[in-house]
């Protein structure tokens, strides 16, 4: 189940939601279009009013290979409002930041003789996958692999330069930043809870213990728990006072999925919505920010990419403007530089 929740979601950047209401000063034809449609932008207020947040999507992983020292460092830097770390479990407990838990499309595992043996086949709910499967790594095997960019196109002269890093590494960037004045929220994604709990690894008293021993209230970095699965979340908050964010697939995904809830059914501090949910191919916007905003539900939104904008947008930054305009609370984007000069540019 778990698996089939992310690799659907990578598919649901070619998907729309039917609903329509309010036109979205989208379509710009041309670069000085996106500039004019800027300067005009009427944005509707987020739920409390605030700016909405810039949330780097595993660091500025535009730019490097994602989940790395260097894609956060970069974040931090451009302003970023937040950066996230997906967590994974190793065979010993420790808490990594990996996308996926497989670990043959980010790093240099295939490289690694010493491993060979360890690929192993794994029954998925879209079939079987082979691959190299985190929860046999120890944190010593995996500290011996590099990262690499896993997209087409974008720039690959930093593979095999940055080691994986734990969650405690992610979260010594941010306090570095904070004693430096610069204060960049966690925002952090708990990947297959329930599968790690089969396997016998809590990974709510994992992050809560991983996150008290950092000392990140005291040093006032906000944070948001993320996540796909339900139950996790709910578990997490009887242990924590932290703000969740209940992470929807789009249709037609969410029922194949069993994740097909509603936003009254939904009981977080916020959604985590795919873009699709709130923008249309006709330049249009859904209803659904406005609900969730009545339900008293932040929404958060992923991914928007330079390289890849969405269907119906000339480039990135008019895609970022519609959603801003619809009165998203946030945005995750693996190009927090081109986010915050769009928001920022009132």
């Amino acid at each position: 189940m778990k698996h089939l929740v992310i690799l659907a979601a990578a598919c649901l950047a070619a998907c729309t939601t039917p609903n329509q209401s309010q036109p979205a000063n989208t379509l710009a034809g041309s670069e000085g279009a996106t500039e004019v449609a800027l300067a005009a932008s009427t944005r509707t207020p987020t739920l409390h009013g605030d700016k909405p947040i810039v949330i780097a999507h595993r660091g500025a992983s535009g730019l490097y290979p994602e989940h790395t020292a260097a894609a956060y460092e970069a974040a931090i830097a451009q302003g970023a409002d937040f950066i996230e770390p997906d967590l994974v479990v190793t065979s010993d407990g420790v808490l990594i930041v990996r996308h996926d838990d497989f670990l043959s499309s980010t790093t240099n595992v295939a490289d690694h003789p010493e491993f060979a043996d360890r690929k192993k086949v794994k029954a998925t709910p879209l079939g079987e996958k082979e691959d190299w499967w985190v929860e046999d790594f120890t944190l010593a095997d995996i500290k011996t692999l590099k990262a690499r960019q896993q997209f087409d196109g974008r720039e690959t002269k930093y593979d095999d330069k940055y080691d994986i890093l734990t969650f405690d590494e992610v979260m010594d960037i941010a306090l570095e930043a904070a004693k430096a004045g610069h204060i960049v929220g966690l925002h952090v994604e708990a990947k297959w809870p329930g599968e790690f709990a089969a396997l016998g690894f809590d990974m709510p008293d994992l992050m809560i213990a991983a996150m008290d021993r950092k000392g990140l209230k005291a040093a006032g970095i906000p944070v948001y728990i993320q996540c796909f699965e339900p139950p996790f979340l709910a578990e997490f908050s009887t242990k924590s006072d932290l703000p969740t964010i209940q992470n929807m697939v789009a249709p037609p995904y969410a029922a194949m999925l069993g994740l097909d809830y509603k936003l009254e059914d939904i009981h977080t501090t916020g959604v985590g919505a795919e873009k699709s949910m709130i923008l249309n191919k006709d330049g249009t916007t859904s209803d659904f920010v406005d609900r969730a905003h009545k339900l008293g539900l932040l929404v958060h939104v992923y991914t928007v990419r330079d390289d890849h904008p969405g269907e119906g947008f000339a480039d990135s930054r008019a895609e970022f403007l519609a959603l801003f305009d619809a009165g998203v609370d946030g945005v995750w984007t693996d190009y927090p530089a081109t986010g915050l000069s769009v928001r920022d540019a009132e």
